[in-house]
């Protein structure tokens, strides 16, 4: 700096006292903008947005590094909103019981049940009877089983449902993965044997016997290297069809729990938070969010299930014509005893399987036609407002710890005589507690609880202050590019994390490009569950990854494009049906108000702001 000066002096015969009282101002200057952004961000510190923001970051941090324990750091907001000044005790508690906590507490007793009497193993052993034993059929098979359980289970749980299940198919197809390593064994030795033996010397006198079996020795040389050859094609055959059903299943279970509300907690977080910033919003609930995703999810699964297919063999572009070998064959005639004993071992349908089903169709048939919106539900019979789809899920539940497991008989009312004993119910409080993961309605309360620190203390509206710059992105691409953030984020985040940091943003933003704030909410909803390519990304990948059959490059090279084919289909979907159920070609009045008093808390704010910058 101080040579530049000099040159500029000596070139233009400047007075140096010039030169350094203009750098001088400038230093000022420079010194003074600096003062200023330092004291702003000091000064944020000081109001409850700034405190607020903190706490996020925070809380952030844990759930990235899972430096403490998923629900551990949920709670969090009781602790530090109360101690901060953000928010009291007295309204950072009740967010951890809210009714959408209750919705998925009642769907994940109903899962509880219905594994206590093994209707799982029941539906998806029989749809896999349905679907046939060929390779890409019974991963058609698989898919769909996953995917439907997984809309009223847990994503978890449902994996590890149905890994048992294909493992023992993929036994009974190829048996044990290393006995193809003895049969390659053996076949070296048989090779090696057979070029010893072509070495052997013979008299002279036997050279026309000598060239014929020389002639023998080739050919049966030509038929081991065939069969050798063969044999590695099968048993490349057998890898790829063993990764193309465990990569599956994982796969189907992020699609299925995107169907319903209660099929993955990101889901209910998107359900919790739309009460908290927009109550006047009633668009979303369990019907409306079924007629959507659920075409979403089946279009998504065939696809899905297309790719895998012809990218592990299960379906061959090359060869619809070939002969099957008898190796395949004869595989899959044993694929098929396998599940029909597996079934047959099941028995007879008990009284408690059917007692399940039919409060699992109600479960969902009631929870569906309480308020379908193109037709009246059955909700509309009690005063507006009073009944709510935890009300519906909750009293399906309640049923199920008083109702028989066995077939009651009614003797003792007209036997005095008769044994009176106590039959089991359907389902103990006790295998409740031990099945149910309280440690997911905690992270669903910690997000529902953040949500109402940032709208209490204007966080939410002091973010979507700085998003100006992207206020000229058309909201079509804004889609896409909320889409493939979210789902590269939640690779190796939480997705219940990652959509409880982000939707806050997303619904400021949607005010300010003057869109329905749904646009915008609902693909970062489901963007979330879109993490196929890591093991780490969601814990069904993990639990498939253990198995020891997949390598993290199977995983990446299938995930990339099942992450675009999402993409893509859910940007389709917005622009399409997404329209005309949530109606959002049109700024909604609830999004309006919010956005009025956003303004005005906006303005406030910044008028705090800026007369204490002055006084500094």
């Amino acid at each position: 700096m101080l040579h530049l000066v000099e040159m500029i002096w000596k070139k233009y015969c400047i007075p140096e006292g010039v030169i350094s009282a203009f750098c001088l101002s400038k230093y000022l200057q420079v010194k003074r903008c600096l003062c200023n952004a330092t004291s702003y961000f000091s000064s944020l510190l000081l109001f409850q947005e700034g405190r607020c923001l903190y706490v996020i970051l925070l809380m952030a941090l844990y759930w990235c590094t899972e430096a403490l324990p998923l629900a551990v750091t949920a709670l969090l907001p009781i602790v530090l909103f109360p101690f901060l000044g953000i928010l009291p005790s007295n309204k950072v508690c009740p967010q951890y019981f809210l009714d959408t906590n209750f919705l998925f507490l009642s769907g994940l007793i109903m899962a509880s049940a219905i594994e206590e009497w093994n209707l799982h193993r029941r539906i998806a052993l029989r749809v896999l009877m349905l679907v046939g034993v060929q390779p890409a059929r019974l991963i058609l098979g698989m898919m769909l089983t996953t995917s439907f359980l997984s809309m009223w289970l847990s994503n978890t749980a449902s994996t590890a449902m149905m890994l048992p299940i294909a493992n023992a198919i993929l036994k009974s197809l190829f048996g044990e993965k290393d006995t193809s390593k003895d049969m390659n064994r053996e076949n070296e030795e048989n090779q090696a044997s057979l070029q010893q033996n072509k070495l052997y010397t013979v008299p002279t006198e036997m050279q026309f016997l000598a060239s014929t079996e020389d002639k023998d020795l080739t050919e049966e040389k030509e038929v081991a290297s065939d069969a050798l050859s063969d044999l590695k094609k099968e048993e490349e055959y057998k890898t790829n069809i063993w990764k193309g059903f465990l990569i599956s299943i994982p796969y189907a279970a992020s699609i299925g729990g995107t169907a319903t509300l209660t099929g993955t907690a990101p889901n209910l977080i998107l359900l919790g938070q739309l009460k908290s910033y927009f109550p006047e919003c009633d668009v979303v609930n369990f019907g409306s969010w079924f007629m959507f995703a659920f075409p979403l999810m089946l279009i998504f699964l065939l696809l899905g299930w297309l790719w895998i297919s012809i990218l592990y063999g299960g379906i061959n572009l090359r060869g619809w014509r070939t002969k099957k070998s008898n190796i395949r064959a004869d595989a899959e005639a044993r694929a098929r005893e396998v599940i029909k004993e597996d079934y047959q071992k099941l028995g007879p349908t008990k009284f408690a399987e059917q007692a399940i089903f039919f409060f699992f169709c109600m479960f969902a048939i009631m929870l569906f036609s309480r308020d379908p919106k193109f037709i009246p539900g059955w909700a509309s019979l009690f005063a507006p407002g009073f009944i709510s789809d935890a009300v519906t899920g909750i009293t399906i539940v309640i049923i199920l710890f008083f109702f028989p497991s066995q077939k009651p008989s009614f003797r003792w009312w007209f036997d005095l005589k008769a044994p009176n004993t106590e039959t089991q119910p359907l389902l103990t409080w006790r295998k409740a507690q031990e099945t149910v993961p309280w440690n997911i309605i905690l992270l669903l309360g910690g997000g529902f609880a953040m949500a109402k620190g940032c709208e209490e203390s204007g966080l939410s509206v002091w973010i979507g202050g700085r998003l100006h710059p992207l206020e000229g992105v058309p909201p079509p691409v804004a889609v896409i590019l909320i889409t493939i953030v979210i789902a590269l984020f939640t690779e190796f985040a939480s997705n219940t994390a990652t959509i409880i940091i982000f939707l806050p943003v997303l619904a400021e933003l949607a005010i300010r490009l003057k869109v329905n704030p749904l646009y915008l909410m609902i693909p970062g909803t489901i963007g979330c569950s879109y993490a196929f390519m890591l093991p780490v990304s969601t814990p069904p990948n993990s639990i498939a990854f253990s198995s020891g059959h997949l390598m993290v490059k199977d995983m990446a090279r299938t995930g990339l494009l099942m992450n675009l084919m999402g993409v893509l289909l859910l940007s389709l979907a917005m622009n399409t049906w997404a329209k005309s159920i949530f109606q959002l070609g049109t700024f909604p009045a609830w999004a309006n108000i919010h956005a009025e008093n956003a303004t005005s808390f906006l303005a406030a704010v910044e008028n705090v702001t800026l007369s204490a910058l002055n006084k500094i």
